[in-house]
């Protein structure tokens, strides 16, 4: 219920009105049945965008922390998430990837759409990262399609970091459905997941036009934030040894 009024009454026509986003493929979207929605993923608008604009209903695998955040506004977050039907997923560690797996392929059981970002966290700095090989196999043991989708300009209006979206015009494009019946029964694979996977991302890209870069988007990131704590404790140390003389 709270979902629907989200989306018909309060949040999906004032993000219209603001957004006025460019809608592409659209009829890719399967009008039933059980899809992955494969898209990348740029800006915190993403999660109420897409939602906004497809007929139907979409279940995301939201990561574990908008769940558990501090303060006022992490509650007002959490109560959001819960209350519009999205997945709380831990994203640490091999067990916590196979319960993302199993709440994602529950939603596909159900006959409904399911709302992937392969990258598996936001592009710090608005590229696509390879894709994480989840995708795959809840596309395999589900046997559904799925669509890639390429949100264009979401982080221009709301980098990561920026806590209000600037008004901007955005582009949301849907390409055709990938189906993968020609690996039936090899889902345990590690090589066709990668396939499956590397294609699936490729369409996404094709769609996007970023730039590509063959790594994991988490280990870029992390490697970006120790970087910037070594640039930052050199800056102490260095401004500690000045008043020390």
């Amino acid at each position: 219920m709270f979902y629907y009024l989200l989306k018909h009454v309060v949040l999906g026509p004032l993000l219209r009105l603001l957004f006025r986003p460019r809608i592409e493929g659209l009829e890719h979207i399967p009008e039933d049945g059980a899809a992955i929605v494969a898209g990348n993923h740029l800006s915190f608008s993403d999660h109420f965008l897409l939602p906004a604009i497809l007929h139907r209903r979409i279940t995301f695998l939201a990561k574990a922390e908008y769940f558990t955040g501090p303060g006022v506004k992490g509650r007002l977050t959490a109560a959001f998430f819960r209350s519009a039907g999205q997945i709380p997923v831990d994203r640490s560690g091999k067990e916590a990837g196979q319960a993302a797996i199993r709440e994602g392929l529950g939603v596909l059981g159900k006959g409904e759409l399911l709302g992937i970002y392969p990258e598996g966290t936001r592009s710090h700095d608005g590229r696509l990262y390879k894709g994480k090989v989840g995708v795959a196999v809840m596309a395999l043991r589900a046997g559904v399609p799925v669509i890639p989708c390429a949100m264009v300009g979401t982080f221009e209006i709301q980098p990561p970091g920026q806590v209000m979206p600037r008004i901007k015009r955005v582009t949301v494009r849907f390409g055709e459905p990938l189906e993968f019946s020609r690996y039936e029964g090899l889902e345990n694979e590690k090589a066709v997941l990668r396939a499956v996977t590397d294609e699936i991302i490729s369409a996404i890209l094709k769609l996007s036009g970023q730039e590509y870069v063959d790594r994991y988007a988490a280990d870029v990131k992390a490697e970006v934030e120790q970087a910037r704590k070594d640039r930052s404790d050199r800056s102490g140390k260095e401004r500690g040894g000045t008043v020390g003389r």
